[in-house]
């Protein structure tokens, strides 16, 4: 550092070396200047009897104590003679460029502390707070700390007056120094200097430096120090709070992802009534159309046109509500803005684009979307992959296969690979339209691009192969998602119910072998439709073995199976075919094929009436799980045994059916009025039993109990109608038909009982010409459907009928 001349006015003048006598500046530094002698000049510019003339040379030296110049010395004036010096004899002023320059040389030479403090006080001239503010503002920007120390050091002296420029001077230096603690205590010692002495704290007082303390602190991204100083200036009354300050909160907030507290700044300001300017519309408008207040943003962006400048809001307003109202689903609103935008003379960005149309696709206006499409192609924009994808889907779920392919091919062309999603999507789609070229076309070309398809890819795959009964192709797809590491067993049984489903028996039996060789295995429930579709179709050699394999699986063989395999053996007409359905029913291992054997054994086997058997095999059945399955049991059984000539056998079946409560409605009394059967619920042979048994009982009820019934009904529906009243014509009964129902009065049928005929009618069991009967009925009405799958025993009761 170099000490030059005070004439030199642009360069600060030596003062602190004229203040004292030689004394080294520091204890641990060479003296700066020293006295060789006295050299006397005379001056006419000062008086010679001045007692404060100073007549020594002065040797001005460097830090190494080298000599740079030599002159007279210069020294302050007396007391009371303000900022002026003595140059030899000439008193001259210290201007205030030369006051606030010597205070920024000693800032900056001693930085801080009480040697700072000291040459300061030995300064000749009072500074005022003008040359304070001077000095501050040519301190170093980068280091705060000079102007602090010299700060501090003003406050404490007479003539200090704080200031809002001083304050602003001191929080940009501490702002670009990042020292937020330091901001924050300054903003709190301005906040009490501007209520020291007031009793009310003045609105206009240092507004400037508190709102400038507030905003650093936001863009310094201190939250909680900007936020609790919003407050306090809030609480302590200074309605002085700029829209700058509110914005710089507001961006602070949404930048941090709290935009209801942002919002509530927000609505802070208006309840202050502080005026919104351009920029507050600019970050409020978005948030809150981003946040979903939809309305608000609309009212504040049409305040924001007739307010603000030419009314002519930013392009990043536009996009924020346009893509805010596409998402809600108000594509009015969004069509709306997105044409006023292009009227204005904004031109669409591709974000813009991109979202407009996945608002119109997602609401199904797929032409709009599609035309937008069009439109953002025409402009020079490339679409995205995102926007590539979703229109591909987009168009392929709508059913719109060429137009998705045809989106697909352009976004492979741009060099876009498509994901998985969009393959899986596109094969699924044809797959579902049965388009199987296609489909198998992507999926080749999914898997050679090194992509593994979804479990639904594979599915919807290999359901069209199967609905198109493909099987070969249906194998080897099914053979690569086991190579992928895909558990096959549920797919390939879902493939062998399609077959199964479709009527395709042989193409079942050929995929159930395919997946034993593949080590693929099913499940009972599908050997078993599987067994009935072989059953129904006449492949018996080929249905044992499927039961073989259900049974040796520890599968359950139900009564309703069992009764399935019956019906079939009920309408066999073939005698070859009857031995094998006959094996078929051994095979089940079901105990009512003991029944059956037992049933039509003689009684010195049997060792106990018919009667006696049948009841015994009944009080086995579990009658809470298989009621329905034992009254199909009856109705093909009672079949069976009719077309077998075996009456006494059907009626004791009946009789122990209807005492197990099978049928409870079947036979009803009423008294003296009516009695009725209905047998509609019944099979042909089981009514045919049924009217004959009951028949009998009517017949022991009023011969032997002496009671007639006004009238006797047999409930009969229009199937069984010409059945009944067939076998009744033959003993001549008095029984009318009607549509439903075989009517007549007590009397009439009291003197038919009386009839020889009819009594051995009733009792042995079959009336004359029971073959040729019997094989009408056959014919007309078959006896069971064997058909009814063996889940649904209604159904094949009402089959039956």
């Amino acid at each position: 550092m170099f000490l030059l001349r005070l004439r030199n006015l642009s360069v600060s003048p030596p003062l602190p070396l004229l203040l004292r006598r030689p004394k080294t500046l520091n204890p641990n530094t060479r003296p700066l200047c020293s006295s060789f002698g006295s050299q006397s000049r005379s001056h006419s510019q000062h008086p010679p009897s001045d007692p404060a003339e100073w007549k020594d040379e002065i040797l001005y030296l460097d830090e190494s104590g080298g000599v740079i110049c030599s002159d007279r010395g210069l020294r302050p004036t007396e007391p009371g003679r303000d900022a002026h010096i003595l140059d030899g004899g000439l008193l001259r002023p210290i201007t205030r460029s030369a006051a606030s320059s010597k205070l920024v040389e000693l800032a900056r030479r001693w930085r801080w502390g009480p040697d700072l403090d000291a040459q300061l006080d030995r300064l000749p001239f009072p500074p005022d707070p003008f040359i304070l503010s001077i000095a501050l503002a040519a301190l170093p920007t980068a280091d705060p700390e000079p102007a602090l120390s010299l700060f501090r050091w003003a406050r404490r002296q007479p003539w200090f007056v704080p200031s809002d420029p001083t304050y602003t001077i001191l929080l940009e230096r501490l702002f670009a120094a990042s020292d937020f603690d330091a901001i924050q205590s300054l903003f709190d010692d301005i906040l009490k200097t501007a209520t020291i002495g007031n009793a009310e704290p003045s609105p206009t007082a240092f507004s400037s430096s508190l709102n400038l303390a507030v905003q650093y602190l936001c863009q310094g991204s201190k939250l909680e120090l900007s936020f609790s100083c919003f407050k306090k200036l809030r609480d302590a009354g200074f309605g002085e709070i700029n829209a700058r300050t509110y914005n710089s909160l507001i961006t602070l907030f949404l930048g941090k992802g709290l935009p209801y507290k942002a919002f509530e700044i927000y609505e802070s300001m208006e309840g202050n009534g502080s005026l919104l300017d351009a920029s507050t519309y600019d970050l409020m408008v978005p948030a809150l159309a981003k946040s979903g207040r939809l309305d608000s943003a609309l009212r504040l962006f049409q305040e924001m046109k007739a307010k603000v400048g030419n009314g002519k809001p930013g392009l990043p307003i536009y996009a924020a509500l346009v893509d805010s109202m596409g998402k809600a689903g108000r594509l009015e609103a969004a069509v709306g803005l997105y044409q006023e935008m292009q009227t204005v003379g904004y031109r669409p960005s591709v974000a813009m684009y991109v979202s407009m149309i996945e608002s119109l696709v997602k609401a199904g206006k797929l032409d709009a979307g599609f035309k937008l499409w069009e439109e953002m192609k025409g402009a020079g924009f490339r679409p995205n992959f995102g926007l590539y994808t979703m229109m591909v889907e987009s168009q392929a779920r709508s059913g719109r296969l060429d137009t998705s392919v045809s989106i697909f091919t352009d976004m492979e062309k741009s060099g876009f690979l498509p994901t998985p999603s969009t393959y899986a999507c596109l094969i699924e789609m044809h797959s579902a339209a049965g388009q199987v070229d296609p489909a198998i076309r992507l999926y080749n070309s999914m898997t050679n691009s090194g992509l593994r398809p979804g479990l639904s890819t594979f599915t919807a795959l290999l359901s069209v192969l199967a609905n198109k009964k493909l099987l070969d192709l249906a194998a080897k797809v099914l053979l690569e998602m086991k190579a992928v590491g895909f558990a096959v067993d549920v797919n390939a049984s879902d493939v062998l119910m399609i077959y199964i489903k479709g009527g395709s028996t042989e193409l079942a039996l050929k995929w159930l072998r395919f997946m034993g060789s593949a080590g693929i295995r099913t499940n009972n429930f599908i050997i078993r439709q599987l067994f009935e579709s072989c059953m129904k179709a006449g492949l018996y050699d080929s249905a044992q073995p499927l039961l073989e394999t259900y049974v040796g699986s520890a599968a359950k063989v139900d009564l309703i199976l069992y009764t399935s395999i019956l019906a079939h053996l009920v309408r066999c007409q073939d005698e070859n075919n009857e031995r094998a359905i006959m094996d078929i029913m051994g095979a089940t291992k079901h105990k009512a094929h003991e029944f059956m054997c037992g049933l039509f054994t003689g009684p010195e086997q049997r060792k106990k009436p018919v009667l006696s058997f049948v009841r015994e095999f009944f009080q086995g059945i579990d009658y809470e799980v298989e009621e329905s399955a034992a009254r199909y049991f009856v109705n093909v059984l009672l079949n069976y045994l009719v077309l077998m000539g075996q009456m006494n056998r059907a009626r004791c079946v009946w009789k122990v059916a209807y005492e197990n409560k099978l049928f409870p409605k079947a036979i009803v009394f009423d008294q003296h009025i009516a009695w009725s059967l209905d047998v509609r619920n019944l099979s042909v042979g089981a009514a045919l039993v049924a009217v004959v048994h009951t028949l009998h009982r009517f017949r022991k009820r009023m011969l032997y109990y002496g009671v007639v019934p006004r009238r006797i009904k047999l409930v009969t529906g229009p199937t069984l109608k010409m059945v009944v009243a067939q076998m009744l014509q033959s003993v001549e009964s008095p029984f009318e038909v009607s549509k439903v129902v075989l009517r007549a009065p007590g009397d009439s049928v009291l003197e038919w009982f009386k009839k020889p005929i009819v009594q051995q009618f009733l009792l042995n069991e079959i009336p004359s010409k029971a073959d040729v009967l019997m094989h009408k009925l056959n014919v007309l009405f078959p006896s069971s459907a064997p058909e009814v799958r063996s889940l649904s025993p209604p159904k094949s009761l009402s089959m039956s009928r």
